[in-house]
């Protein structure tokens, strides 16, 4: 019995195509500034940024570095008690002698935006480093979202303390920080310009009314000079060592570490500072770097200012009991004075201010997160392409957040240790990288300066890891993560092509045009690098002519992949043709042997128009081991790998490369 005739296909409804140009639109949108594939070769990074001014950039990193001063100065005097300023200038003396030195040598010697990160990368080889670098990425991963996360949650809490707030708020505390979490993504959307823009203006407003409480508060503390005097007569009393004082401030140290935030950010967010007019021709751009370095001094001298005037007149005017849990200026001791002295307008007004700012600060992680994560995924194969693409990394950063915050309820002081751990495991891995930057450059007396610094900062990251190792385990979690789906993303793009560009040098043109034009044919014989002697080729020529069946009249030349770095992903190849023992032979150097033979096929075939044919021996050896062999060594069952490379990369079989196998 015959089969009953196809239908006739239907042509499509104008519904149908409305809806297919809407996807497209949708979909255009979504992969705005991706990666792109150009003529068939592997992946291309387009790189069109929009920067900006130094001094508005320090804006959008210093929503969360000048938002601390939200609850810094509260949580100074509940470690501290009176000797609060004390160990504030003990941070303040880290900040402007230990973190910010540091940066600034990350910022001159890591200037893409990938941070102490990339400079410690350089420092293992083959995947030691990709390991590293997986493991500090989960630290950074969980400083950002944290960061993300508290700080919306922080403004919940500030929202709920307002005294004018209606009492319900209080109880919606996960929604309304889920709210205000999906805002922050919304803004992101948009673009970097409208997030640097809001930025600039929350900074200023809240700078401008930091400003007023703190010399109001001065001005109270001039007219009641007895506050000094008690503070100090309480001091003494409780302390009377100065030797004591110093190391009982250095002791709490660990606890007021939040005040350390957004160096890392500083110099993630590097490609959008505008530089010189000459950047654009230089290999490396002195004046995004020199504007960089102006963010990050600017930017730690403002906090440093804030933090030492705010400790001493939220100790001296606010009683100790107020700091206490329940207390009125309990992670608000700015807040409080700018109730108590200025009124309650005003102090809402503040309170405001403060709300919107750590509701942003998120947007500072989400700057950093944006600009680090495509800088090594996508380039380990560890991350799909789609995610150079801002906008689906926002949806997918908006998601992880609002599931961190539903975990924790939108509690602060439960996601507070993750968020110490990750600011102090970053800046202790800066110190280290410009420790041995400064070793590496036989720059002594640097190295013994940065090498106390890495001290500093190891001492402060292990006592917070012991007082709360939940930030440790948190951290431990998002690193699993990152590792599995990197792993898992590696593999699942083991066939794509891999040169991020190709070039054939003026004799391997030279050998494959000739034959073009000649023959109309290209024949490729696959060679391990071996001894390179006139035997050893003519020998593996006569056996694939026998055993494949190539014409005695057609021309063959041999393609030899040089090893390298098979973690690598993305490589920039070059071809080169030369001649050896009377052979002609086409070299690249690789880490991973079958994409790069794909690459250089389809190279070839769009230079010359003839589609090339390659001639490859069988693979001996167990097909799990081989299989094993290709995904960390690049190497493995060669042949079939390379057609499934090209199977992949080019549908047209007439345009597809000939694998043959003897």
């Amino acid at each position: 019995m015959s089969a009953p005739d196809t239908p006739p296909a239907l042509p499509p409804t104008t519904a149908a195509i409305r809806i297919a140009a809407r996807r497209d639109r949708v979909t255009a949108w979504m992969l705005q500034g991706a990666t792109t594939k150009a003529a068939q070769q592997g992946p291309h990074q387009t790189e069109v940024e929009k920067t900006h001014s130094w001094w508005r950039v320090m804006c959008l990193t210093g929503v969360d570095y000048f938002s601390t001063l939200g609850y810094q100065p509260a949580i100074a005097a509940l470690a501290a008690g009176l000797l609060s300023p004390v160990a504030t200038i003990v941070l303040v003396l880290v900040t402007l002698f230990g973190a910010l030195p540091v940066y600034r040598r990350v910022a001159n010697d890591s200037f893409r935006g990938a941070g102490s990160i990339a400079m410690l990368e350089k420092l293992l080889p083959w995947w030691a480093g990709k390991l590293l670098v997986l493991v500090l990425l989960g630290f950074a991963v969980t400083d950002f979202m944290i960061t993300i996360t508290l700080s919306a949650a922080d403004a919940t809490a500030h929202i709920a303390e307002n005294p004018f707030t209606p009492h319900w708020f209080t109880d919606i505390p996960v929604p309304l920080t889920l709210a205000l979490i999906a805002l922050l993504g919304v803004v992101f959307l948009r673009g970097f310009r409208e997030a640097i823009g809001i930025a600039v203006g929350l900074v200023a407003v809240y700078l401008t009314l930091n400003v007023v409480v703190v010399f109001v508060a001065f001005v109270h503390v001039f007219q009641r000079p007895s506050v000094a005097s008690d503070w100090w007569t309480g001091l003494t009393t409780q302390h009377a060592n100065p030797l004591v004082m110093i190391g009982i401030a250095l002791v709490v140290f660990p606890k007021l570490a939040l005040g350390l935030s957004g160096f890392e950010t500083g110099v993630s967010v590097m490609p959008q500072v505008t530089g010189d007019p000459s950047d654009e021709h230089t290999e490396r751009p002195e004046g995004r770097i020199r504007g960089t370095r102006r963010l990050l001094t600017t930017a730690a001298i403002i906090m440093s200012s804030f933090l030492i005037l705010s400790s001493i007149v939220t100790t001296f005017l606010i009683p100790q009991r107020e700091f206490q849990p329940g207390g009125q200026a309990n992670g608000r001791a700015l807040a409080y004075l700018a109730h108590e002295y200025l009124g309650g307008v005003f102090g809402s007004i503040y309170d405001f201010s403060t709300v919107a700012i750590l509701w942003f600060a998120g947007a500072s992680a989400m700057a950093g997160l944006l600009n680090l994560v495509p800088r090594f995924l996508p380039r380990y194969g560890m991350a799909p392409q789609w995610a150079r693409a801002v906008r689906p990394l926002v949806i997918i950063f908006t998601l992880i957040a609002f599931a961190i915050t539903i975990i924790f309820r939108a509690d602060v002081d439960a996601q507070g240790g993750a968020y110490a751990t990750g600011v102090l495991v970053l800046i202790s891995s800066a110190s280290v990288a410009v420790t041995l930057s400064a070793r590496r450059r036989r720059q002594r007396k640097r190295m013994i300066a940065f090498g106390f610094v890495t001290v500093v900062f190891f001492y402060t990251t292990v006592a917070n890891v012991i007082e709360r190792p939940d930030g440790v385990r948190i951290a431990a979690i998002f690193i699993i993560a990152i590792v599995v789906v990197s792993l898992v993303s590696r593999v699942r793009r083991s066939f794509e092509l891999r040169a991020s560009s190709i070039e054939l040098d003026a004799v391997a043109r030279q050998f494959v045009e000739a034959d073009a034009d000649q023959f109309s044919t290209i024949c490729i014989i696959s060679n391990e690098p071996g001894s390179g002697t006139a035997e050893s080729y003519r020998e593996k020529g006569r056996v694939e002519r026998r055993n494949a069946g190539i014409p005695a009249r057609v021309p063959t030349m041999f393609l030899e992949v040089l090893p390298a770095d098979s973690s690598d992903f993305e490589e920039d190849l070059v071809v080169e043709g030369v001649v050896t023992s009377g052979f002609r032979v086409l070299r690249v150097r690789s880490g991973n042997v079958p994409n790069t033979i794909a690459s250089t096929l389809l190279a070839i075939r769009d230079l010359t128009g003839v589609v090339p044919g390659i001639y490859f021996e069988w693979t001996e050896g167990s097909p799990i081991r081989n299989m094993l062999r290709f995904l960390f060594t690049g190497g493995g069952e060669v042949a079939p790998v390379t057609r499934e490379v090209l199977r992949e990369a080019e549908a047209d079989v007439t345009r597809r490369p000939a694998v043959h196998v003897s």
